[in-house]
């Protein structure tokens, strides 16, 4: 009996030490800055178009005037990004916020131009902690990157004035990290408005269905494990970033967007967002056959469209026609 004992007793903790084991090696995965030298080069059709895309706009992007500009965290990183002037006299801004394992530049050089050029608003383009040319270790996965756009929100303010407007623009964890922000008690007056293009609604359920997407595999009994890791060497919790718990806290209006055929982050994550959200104005918008941040490059009249209309008819642009955009696209 008591040989039985230590072999199921034995048994246990070698399965929680194997669970700790991939748990750690899934908060790796998560969160480890990522490594351009090591990406796997795309075999999808829209996916090696999109990258040449990228390369021709950030050409495009770069020859207008900009400066490296930088801020610095509590916890002693330097964040870099670039601010591009419009070049005309406006109070206007946008602040953009990328994804997960990307950039600003990759990520937004193809949207810039309508806020740069046509709306000519100045634009602020900041790589996250953990990525780009910014330092850091770990990826904030939304939560501390929420923290980290305030400063940014910061440095505009003392080099520009309080009397400035700020739009958030953000993609994917970018998304949820302009939605977390906004829902904060510390967000500044100056930001006006938040773009979520496929932001996901919460960080759990989001990496249980991401790794199951990506490993094939659900990702629920391994959560508690990398969580564990996360706030360890992290110092967050992945359970901190849940947009849709508190997005009646949001202090701006909101326009959601979202791919029809987004299955990393499912198109219901912005449809819950929008239908739970009643404390702001709000908007939202599905692509047709769009996937994962996808829906400029699948309908960019129509995204470019419906961003002007929502701008229009919350914080205003004398600049932009009134027309709704079923009227834009026909």
């Amino acid at each position: 009996m008591k040989a039985v004992l230590i072999i199921v007793c034995g048994a246990a903790v070698l399965f929680v030490l194997a669970l700790l084991a991939v748990g750690y090696y899934m908060f790796k995965v998560i969160t480890s800055r990522p490594d351009p030298a090591k990406k796997a080069p795309e075999t999808e059709e829209r996916y090696i178009q999109r990258e040449k895309d990228r390369e021709r706009d950030k050409k495009i992007l770069f020859n207008h005037p900009s400066e490296t500009v930088s801020v610095n965290t509590a916890d002693g990183l330097v964040l870099r990004g670039w601010y591009f002037p419009s070049g005309k006299e406006t109070k206007r801004f946008v602040i953009f916020s990328h994804g997960h394992k990307c950039n600003g530049p990759d990520e937004f050089a193809h949207i810039i131009p309508l806020y740069l050029e046509e709306l000519g608003y100045n634009i602020l383009l900041p790589d996250h902690r953990a990525h780009g040319r910014s330092d850091g270790k770990y990826i904030g996965f939304s939560v501390l990157d929420s923290k980290d756009i305030l400063l940014w929100v910061d440095y505009l303010t003392k080099r520009f004035g309080d009397d400035i407007e700020i739009i958030m623009h953000g993609a994917s964890m970018g998304g949820a990290t302009v939605l977390l922000a906004n829902e904060s008690d510390k967000i500044q007056p100056q930001v006006k408005l938040i773009v979520d293009d496929c932001g996901f609604s919460n960080a759990k359920e989001e990496l249980c269905l991401g790794i199951k997407d990506t490993f094939g595999f659900r990702f629920d009994i391994l959560f508690p494990f990398a969580n564990f890791f996360c706030k360890l060497l992290a110092k967050y919790s992945f359970t901190d970033s849940n947009a849709l718990k508190n997005i009646n806290k949001s202090k701006n209006p909101i326009l959601f967007i979202h791919g029809e055929e987004d299955t990393y982050v499912p198109t219901y994550m912005s449809q819950q967002l929008y239908d739970a959200c009643d404390s702001v104005k709000k908007d939202i918008l599905i692509v047709k056959d769009a996937v994962h941040v996808f829906s400029y490059y699948t309908a960019p009249d129509l995204y470019k469209a419906k961003v002007k209309e929502f701008i229009k008819n919350t914080i205003g642009d004398e600049n932009i026609p009134a027309t709704t955009t079923e009227e834009k696209v026909d």
